[in-house]
């Protein structure tokens, strides 16, 4: 799609009309030489933006980078380019058939500014305005009183360049792609009448200073901002501007921007719809130059990936071939946790005053194993319906609320919880509670917004067959459970189910698996434990009763033998690999010992053996990851990649002798490198609001003490080659496994 729309919005000679990676064509016609000559010109001093962020010594830095520096020389002058926008100067209409699509989908592209100029902030509230919230006029149109998709997709890309504007809808299935354009039309329309109010104008802006902020939450993000405004912006401290900027918009430069980029103007329309269903695309589209590779048993290049190529070092004073020596291992100060009971339902903190931001997460223990076989789809639909509406507010009507409080609330069912999580402003967190409040107790259960849900789930299902990535997961979790193991189910359900399902289901299913003995509120921020749970007290006071008693599942037995499962997918390009077998719970002992085991298997990145050998040594693959995964009831030992087709047998057996060597050849510089990375990696583990989110999700599911990490270190440092050969024997079974391929 990107390649459509670049390729025809862009003139042949702007960089923008090809992406990034290149074609096909272009990347097997390369040589050695291109790449050498690319380095040279661009690979210089003269080009690179430093930037040194976190905890260190000033004078001590400034040393190490002059020593390592500055004694390469420059390169050739490099000119900055000037900003060239699209020039377009008639609408262009394209159209593809895709192979694997099940509903069709329009994208239209308009050609506006570069990053940071003065108008980028109106047009970012702009496309916000017109596609978030039940208010949104292309949202009123063409979700709410069309009913012709579940979600309008709105963007704004902005590079060093160019930029542009960027509205997609992906209909339901059938639908005709010029009943949506009309739609869009429509929703133009309305704006062009009532343009923005204030008061959504002082929403978005409020949403967008809370991302501003959270973008600065750790040190990367600090870091990352600094090379960004120093390199575009030409002021490393921007910082400031760009926040008055965001500040600054009124709603007459949101229509004035509307009217100069968007209004009457030339764009891009992309139709894309499945194999076979052109009667559904734009009128007058043309057919789009969509290049599609050959996929060739047995074509696979000869090479020798042992020969170094040759090249001509820098001179140097320093023997470059040597590593520094690091420093020492980094003391690991984890954050102070606090933890309180609140009528039946616990809650855990960190205070964290850096940022005046609060991010949480309420998790509600069941999720979709409360779901029956019959009923499978329950948990999702209630979590989708908890958040539109109460019986004070319709759903517009709440949304609004939450974000006049520059604040975010979402609800999703996964396997065996429901959770709320939801960020904002540090000094809207009481009034944010008294909403969620509202949520929990006074539910709208609006009949509008159920049936609307439930086309929005079995639009996803459908969806989802288009997915080869979603058709693994659900073949591997229906292999390893079976048909009649609610775990083996796709969590949206089946379109039967989900079609079956009443609203009167929902209520029951709510009002007896939705209660605060099941309930864990996790909260970070820059809020006292006293703020936490006076802005709580009424809602623990109000919220009572017992939940449905948990399932006690089965956990997947050892298999005795390997099987190999087809998923056919006619025409793929790529082969999607879950291969996996049951493993360790995350209570047990051995659970932390087996994952970093694993590193250099396959949770090493670069490091690890897989991708060493499937993608640094053959290229069959891009990328290839192995790890454990669990909860306290069962666990799982798994691997996953994508696979170029025509050498799916081959990366297979491939996969599989690595598995099988692995322990006997696992070596002392492997286990030098494990415990490096593992006790070097954690001084940062604890930055962001996630992160210490996720620290006391451990704490609480897995009862887990406070500073478990300092444990896991002492774990890491009397680790041997005999304990990781024994872990890899008892947990890593390639003789036992459930091999998943999902492809042609």
């Amino acid at each position: 799609l990107f390649s459509v729309l670049g390729s025809n919005l862009y003139s042949e000679d702007h960089p923008y009309n090809w992406e990034v990676i290149g074609s096909l064509e272009d990347l097997q016609a390369a040589t050695l030489e291109d790449v050498k000559t690319f380095y040279r010109r661009w690979y210089t001093p003269n080009n690179v933006t430093l930037v040194v962020a976190g905890d260190f010594d000033t004078t001590q830095a400034k040393a190490w980078v002059e020593r390592y520096f500055a004694e390469i020389p420059r390169g050739p002058d490099i000119v900055p380019q000037t900003p060239r926008s699209a020039e377009l100067t008639e609408m262009k209409s394209l159209y593809h058939e895709d192979n694997f699509a099940q509903q069709p989908q329009l994208t239209k592209i308009w050609p506006t500014v570069p990053q940071y100029h003065e108008d980028s902030y109106a047009l970012s509230v702009l496309i916000s305005y017109l596609t978030d919230g039940k208010r949104a006029p292309l949202n009123e149109v063409l979700i709410d009183e069309k009913q012709l998709t579940s979600g309008v997709s709105g963007f704004v890309r902005e590079s060093e360049l160019a930029g542009e504007v960027i509205l997609s809808v992906t209909a339901f299935e059938a639908t005709n792609l010029n009943t949506v354009d009309a739609a869009f039309a429509e929703g133009f329309a309305r704006f062009e009448v009532d343009g923005i109010p204030d008061d959504a104008l002082q929403r978005i802006k409020i949403e967008q200073e809370v991302a501003f902020y959270n973008s600065l939450g750790n040190v990367l993000g600090k870091g990352a901002s600094l090379a960004q405004y120093g390199i575009f912006a030409n002021d490393p401290g921007f910082v400031d501007e760009d926040l008055a900027r965001i500040q600054a918009v009124t709603p007459e430069d949101v229509m004035r921007v509307y009217q100069i980029y968007i209004k009457d103007k030339p764009f891009v329309a992309a139709s894309f719809v499945p194999k076979g269903q052109t009667e559904l695309v734009l009128d007058g589209a043309l057919k789009a130059n969509v290049v599609e590779e050959s996929v060739v048993q047995g074509a696979e290049e000869l090479f020798d990936p042992t020969i170094e190529a040759s090249y001509e070092r820098t001179p140097s004073e320093i023997d470059r071939s040597v590593e520094p020596p690091a420093g020492a291992t980094p003391t690991l100060a984890t954050p102070d946790i606090w933890q309180t009971r609140l009528g039946d339902m616990e809650v855990f903190g960190i205070e964290d005053n850096e940022l005046p931001l609060v991010e949480f997460r309420m998790a509600i223990r069941g999720g979709h194993e409360l779901d029956t076989i019959e009923k499978n789809g329950a948990a999702n639909l209630v979590a989708e319906l908890m958040l539109r509406g109460t019986v004070n507010k319709t759903p517009a009507e709440f949304q609004e609320a939450v974000a006049d409080l520059g604040a975010s609330l979402s609800a999703s069912a996964g396997s065996n919880a429901i959770t709320i999580s939801g960020r904002t402003l540090a000094r809207n967190f009481e009034p944010l509670m008294q909403l969620l409040e509202e949520a929990l107790l006074e539910p709208r259960w609006d009949e509008f917004e159920f049936e609307l849900a439930k086309k929005e789930a079995l639009d996803a299902i459908v969806g989802g067959r288009a997915n080869p990535i979603s058709l693994a997961l659900n073949a591997s979790n229906y292999v390893t459970y079976g048909a009649d193991d609610i775990r083996g189910r796709n969590q949206l359900g089946s379109e039967t189910s989900v079609q079956a399902l009443t609203l009167e289901d929902l209520r029951g299913w709510a009002s007896e698996n939705l209660s605060p003995d099941l309930t864990s509120f996790r909260i970070v921020g820059d809020v006292s434990e006293r703020t936490v749970t006076t802005a709580l007290e009424s809602l623990t006071q109000k919220w009572t009763g017992e939940g449905a008693e948990l399932p006690v599942f089965v956990p997947p037995a050892k298999q005795d033998k390997s099987q190999v499962y087809f998923y056919d997918v006619p025409g793929a390009k790529q082969s999607i690999f879950i291969f996996s077998h049951a493993g360790p719970n995350r209570m047990d002992e051995n659970y932390y010992p087996a994952t970093v085991a694993n590193y250099i298997l396959g949770g090493g990145g670069f490091a690890s053996r897989l991708t060493q050998e499937l993608r640094e040594t053959k290229g069959y693959t891009y990328g290839i990851t192995s790890g454990f995964g669990g909860t306290a009831e069962e666990g799982s030992f798994s691997i996953f990649s994508r696979i170029r087709s025509n050498v799916t047998l081959e990366a297979a057996e491939l996969i599989r002798d690595i598995l099988i060597n692995y322990g006997p050849t696992f070596t002392d510089g492997d286990l030098a490198t494990t415990k490096s990375f593992y006790l070097n990696s954690k001084a940062r583990s604890f930055e962001s609001y996630g992160a210490k989110l996720n620290l006391l999700a451990n704490v609480d599911l897995y009862d887990l003490p406070y500073n478990y990490v300092v444990r896991e270190n002492e774990i890491v440092e009397a680790m041997t080659i005999d304990e990781i050969r024994r872990l890899v024997d008892a947990y890593i079974h390639p003789d036992g496994m459930n091999y998943v391929i999902v492809g042609d």
